[in-house]
């Protein structure tokens, strides 16, 4: 049976003790494209994006619900490094409770954000990913047509007898929260995983910038290093899609960044970030920094 980093047993797991808590590896496959809007509205409906490569990629929300958001792509992230840290386990289930959830990713623990949480993982559940030869597969070894989900299943329980009184507490809740979590990771991105098709964050630098663009552009510099890049150089145009940003004109696209630079910036993520055009043309330049510790 799976054990995650709230279970019983979990501090005697081996697998677990060796693995730094601070290291999430996500599907390369998937950081590559666009997943997460950088709002938190109903605003928009799919995201369509074509990459240079060929084929189509295609983010479909569930019927009467949005996108997945910003809360959505830091749920992701933790979800991630719980994956990992619990050894990858084979049935890919990952455990939690509520509430250990939401303090590790720097979050209260209230009525609102459990009920956020709860929605993210359903989110994450529902959102349909549809790739005609856009997404890498480790289980056919190149771009495949596929349709997918972040997670194949989230169930939520009630917790136990003696916590139920709890749950006067918080008045928006179901019956069911707060409670202790089962989801498990979808096999698209476990194969992927598993087939070192992965990229790696350092989970307190990303938790650390205050900036959704800007844990976005962590994420996709880290694609470039996973491909043995220590610099990388993006048409803006292209960048926006990947992001993805909505506006449209160099200089607002300049302006959304720029916040998010001074903070990779200031972390210790890349050494140089620049906007600059090149002929007719905009681009963006990174030269990555060494990988803290």
């Amino acid at each position: 049976m799976a054990t995650g980093p709230d279970s019983p047993g979990h501090a005697d797991d081996p697998a677990a003790r060796r693995t730094p808590a601070r290291i999430a590896l996500l599907d390369r496959g998937l950081e590559s494209l666009p997943l997460f809007r950088l709002s938190d509205s109903s605003d928009g409906g799919a995201i369509v994006f074509a990459p240079e490569s060929g084929g189509r990629w295609r983010v479909l929300p569930a019927p009467s619900d949005r996108l997945p958001g910003t809360f959505d792509q830091d749920v992701y992230v933790e979800l991630c490094r719980r994956y990992h840290e619990c050894g990858a386990p084979t049935d890919g289930a990952v455990t939690f409770t509520l509430h250990a959830f939401l303090r590790s990713i720097g979050r209260r623990a209230d009525g609102r954000t459990y009920e956020q949480l709860r929605g993210a993982l359903v989110r994450l559940e529902r959102t349909t990913l549809e790739s005609q030869e856009a997404y890498w597969s480790a289980t056919t070894g190149h771009p495949a047509d596929l349709r997918f989900t972040v997670l194949s299943s989230v169930s939520i329980d009630r917790r136990r007898q003696a916590d139920k009184s709890q749950l006067s507490l918080f008045a928006t809740l179901s019956s069911s929260e707060p409670g202790d979590a089962r989801v498990v990771l979808s096999q698209a991105i476990r194969a992927n995983l598993a087939a070192g098709h992965s990229t790696m964050l350092l989970t307190p630098h990303y938790f650390a910038l205050s900036s959704p663009v800007a844990r976005r552009l962590y994420r996709l510099v880290e694609v470039s290093r996973s491909e043995g890049n220590l610099a990388w150089r993006v048409g803006l145009d292209r960048l926006a899609e990947r992001v993805p940003l909505t506006q449209h004109y160099p200089s607002h696209l300049a302006r959304v960044l720029q916040p998010a630079h001074e903070m990779l910036l200031s972390a210790g993520i890349v050494r140089t970030a620049e906007i600059r055009q090149h002929r007719k043309s905009w681009v963006v330049e990174y030269v990555l920094a060494g990988r803290g510790r």
